[in-house]
């Protein structure tokens, strides 16, 4: 990708991700993010998502419109974006890959904290830590962001999930929200990393979430679950390089390949449910912005429950 390819592509993100924000996001990230701190700093207008219980009724009747109070705390909030840019991300059957999908959803969620004032992180791993950049605000900085995920080129290409996140657990020295996005393919069972510490995947996953605010994203491609019948198919895998042929035109093969991943998604979604994590599933063929809003909205209702 060259130079005016690259901006190109940033300019399409930022402007897609910005809309998004403005249509479908605007007050879903604030109303469950943003937390109670102790110390009053200023009043704001109010933003569609804020707490009712913020609203400051004595100035919004002076002003004629409503006003919240605002804490220290919020604006001392840190959203991390921890992104695999492993092999398999770059697979995508359809219009776009893994990774490109990642960047619309990451930058949404990037300009949602920009929106709020918050600092964001993010850090692009494989089997190894490929690229940090500590938190800071501004649009500057989230366009970095964006041209990172889009034309960054690791130097490795497996996938290890729990080095990520204890790197992550060491230099983070605050309480942070931390979205992981990943598609999970090498996480569990034989393929899996050796753990690091003794702790594995999923421990190190329910260790990031006590210390911080973790969310897992998991990244799916419909190909990964559905075997068109294409005739004498060579599959390769993209981290390993091992290489599987199947005969797709065979209904008990492409059967069996449906069975062999739907069991691969319960297991994960049972690995999840262990560690506590809120995970979100995003398929590739379909839009995130509905179902990324949604999840804001039922955590704002258990946070108020």
């Amino acid at each position: 990708m060259n130079l005016s390819d690259l901006l190109e592509s940033v300019r399409r993100v930022e402007v897609r991700t910005n809309r998004l924000v403005n249509d479908t996001m605007v007050g879903a990230y604030l109303s469950h993010f943003k937390g109670r701190g102790m110390d009053f700093e200023e009043l704001r207008e109010y933003i569609p998502g804020d707490e009712v219980r913020d609203i400051d009724w004595n100035v919004t009747y002076r002003m004629g419109r409503p006003f919240v109070k605002r804490y220290r705390e919020e604006r001392e909030l840190t959203m991390v974006l921890a992104v695999d840019v492993s092999a398999s991300s770059d697979f995508g059957s359809l219009r776009r890959s893994k990774r490109d999908f990642a960047a619309e959803i990451a930058g949404t969620l990037a300009i949602s904290a920009a929106r709020s004032s918050d600092k964001v992180a993010l850090l692009l791993f494989t089997d190894q830590i490929e690229l940090f950049l500590p938190p800071r605000k501004g649009r500057r900085h989230i366009l970095r962001i964006l041209r990172e995920m889009l034309a960054f080129e690791p130097k490795h290409r497996g996938t290890n999930i729990p080095a990520a996140l204890t790197f992550l657990n060491h230099v983070l020295h605050r309480r942070s929200i931390v979205f992981l996005l990943t598609d999970f393919l090498h996480s569990f069972g034989p393929a899996a990393p050796r753990p690091v510490a003794g702790r594995d995947t999923l421990q190190e996953i329910g260790l990031t979430n006590a210390r911080h605010d973790m969310v897992c994203l998991h990244l799916h491609d419909p190909r990964e679950s559905v075997l068109p019948p294409a005739g004498l198919l060579t599959i390769e895998d993209a981290e390993t390089g091992e290489l599987l042929e199947l005969d797709s035109t065979r209904a008990a093969v492409r059967k069996k390949f449906a069975e062999t991943n739907v069991e691969r998604l319960a297991e994960l979604d049972r690995a999840f449910q262990r560690a506590g994590v809120d995970t979100l599933r995003f398929s590739t063929a379909e839009s995130f912005a509905q179902t990324l809003q949604h999840f804001f909205e039922t955590r704002r209702g258990r946070r108020r429950g």
